[in-house]
């Protein structure tokens, strides 16, 4: 059998010189002047840019729901495949004598802090509580919504949301990039994971192309992460300091509280950023994990701790016998129950959006996941970056989720929890634990920890940006893109907030996410050519030797 060879290198054009020395011009260039275009429309036509934002999000939703379904558990299966398969999972992502640069520690709170960190503040009380109301379990008949009934369902959707699909997105594109890179010699950047596909047509405008979706994604995906954090910090910073501008008349955060906000954390994450991975992202990420480990504990003790393990077990058992359902289940458009409601819910601001928000995030997830994990096997590797984080969420998820639902079930919280806006509802949970004493100190903890997950989501992020800008390598003296990159973030998540709020933001998002899902469909196909085509060399190779 003749093998068709994959190319063995990528000359993709670098400036020599001046400012943009080491980077490439058009797809720096071509990616700040489409995010500079989409601040200024925002800015001078607010309204307009509101109104078309939020209605390229109900067409998306409504024409490629079913895609978006279908290609998140593609990715979930691609990756359970590559990791139970006994030639493949072996592989080692790099040379034979690589050695991991990173502890297991400080490599699995990198990958959770880069990841959904963040959202485990905003959402872990939050989504429970929402799903307890209402969820497809409920819609369908088969639990009442409000009633101890409905926990384990509540539980299932959330684990669903956050678990090992979020993570699967952010794997497969981590995998193809460190193989691509470290066993093919390769640059770490995402054009270089479309190689057996397009070879070549990579080095001009097609790998340009490529390359500027995967930076619009990665800005307008953190953008929908880090203005969630900012509104849940002003609320934050006004619960330790009394700030009332920090706040509405309805109590929910000010646009002035969230530009607050939102200039604290990105002036903390260029500083980080300039630092590098192995120092500012280490450290944080290592402060994340123990700041993390405290909250979780104490709500394990004071919150509702036989509620919080039965929902998690139990949950998980529900999550697990579901999953395969779960992963490839659509409800189309209709006019007649439940499926009119099941599709309202779904392509509401649930699984349709959350996949569009996690493929949005994928992109530099997957290049930081790559980055930080050389010498690691690809089993190791998929193992490490989706099932640990998923336990980590939903032990999260069952312990803060039914602490809430049991105060709201008990009559303690009379509504208090479940009526405050999304970003307030944990300090409200937490005013209803502990004493007017003890409630600024555990408010400043989680504001501490807020700004840790903060900062290591934006500095990873513009991290990636300037490898994916620097075709894989960033130069030595790259501090001053890394700042230009951390204004271009603070402007956009800023506009967008000024221009329609986080409704803007979300909808925003979906502009890179519809693109960048084909790229990493076609990622998935790629990586298994070249696995298929080493795998004929290697039993060639051995035929020859035995003959």
């Amino acid at each position: 059998m003749n093998i068709k060879q994959e190319i063995t290198d990528l000359n993709v054009e670098k400036s020599q010189q001046g400012f943009y020395q080491g980077f490439n011009q058009i797809v720096t260039v071509g990616a700040k002047v489409l995010i500079i275009a989409l601040v200024l429309w925002a800015a001078v036509y607010s309204d307009e840019a509101a109104y078309t934002l939020s209605g390229i999000k109900a067409w998306s939703f409504t024409y490629l729901g079913a895609w978006y379904i279908y290609v998140m558990g593609f990715f979930v299966v691609a990756c359970i495949a590559l990791a139970v398969t006994p030639s493949i999972g072996k592989i080692k992502l790099g040379k034979a004598d690589d050695k991991p640069e990173f502890s297991k520690f400080s490599w699995i709170s990198m990958m959770f802090g880069s990841g959904i960190g963040i959202g485990m503040l905003t959402y872990a009380t939050a989504e429970p509580l929402y799903h307890f109301a209402n969820n497809p379990d409920t819609i369908q008949g088969f639990t009442a919504s409000g009633s101890t009934g409905n926990i384990i369902a509540s539980m299932k959707w959330a684990f669903f949301h956050w678990g090992l699909s979020a993570w699967g997105c952010y794997a497969i594109i981590g995998v193809c990039l460190a193989y691509f890179s470290y066993n093919k010699g390769f640059p770490l950047t995402i054009r270089s994971a479309l190689i057996p596909l397009f070879g070549r047509k990579l080095e001009g405008a097609v790998g340009h192309a490529v390359d500027i979706f995967a930076v619009i994604a990665t800005v307008l995906g953190v953008a929908v992460t880090v203005g969630f954090g900012v509104s849940q910090y002003a609320s934050g910073i006004y619960e330790v300091f009394g700030w009332n501008w920090l706040l509405n008349a309805d109590k929910s955060p000010s646009t002035q509280g969230m530009l607050f906000a939102l200039c604290i954390v990105m002036s903390l994450s260029i500083v980080s950023a300039a630092s590098g991975v192995g120092r500012g992202i280490k450290w944080l990420s290592n402060i994340n994990m123990w700041l993390s480990a405290a909250l979780i504990t104490f709500f394990i003790i004071f919150g509702a701790t036989v509620l919080s393990f039965t929902s998690l077990t139990q949950g998980l058992v529900a999550y697990a016998l579901d999953l395969p359902s779960l992963l490839f289940t659509y409800w189309a458009p209709s006019e007649v129950e439940p499926m009119k409601g099941l599709n309202a819910w779904q392509s509401g601001w649930w699984t349709i959006f959350i996949w569009a928000w996690w493929i949005g995030f994928a992109p530099f997830v997957g290049l930081f996941l790559a980055r930080i994990s050389k010498g690691r096997t690809i089993r190791e590797f998929i193992l490490g970056a989706m099932l640990i984080p998923t336990l980590v969420a939903c032990v999260w998820f069952a312990v803060l989720g039914s602490t809430a639902i049991n105060l709201e079930l008990t009559g303690v919280a009379d509504g208090s929890i479940s009526s405050a806006g999304q970003e307030a509802q944990l300090f409200m949970m937490l005013k209803l634990l502990v004493s007017d004493t003890i409630y600024p100190i555990m408010t400043s903890l989680i504001l501490i920890l807020l700004t840790t997950f903060l900062v290591t989501s934006a500095d990873s992020a513009i991290l990636c940006v300037n490898t994916i800008n620097s075709v894989g390598v960033m130069p030595n003296k790259s501090k001053t893109h890394i700042v230009i990159w951390g204004v271009m973030f603070s402007a956009v998540i800023g506009v967008l907030l000024i221009s329609g709020g986080l409704g803007a933001i979300k909808s925003a998002v979906i502009i890179a996410a519809v693109p960048f899902s084909i790229i990493m469909a076609l990622m998935v196909v790629s990586l298994a050519i070249s696995l298929f085509k080493d795998r004929l060399s290697i039993i060639e190779l051995q035929k020859t030797v035995s003959q």
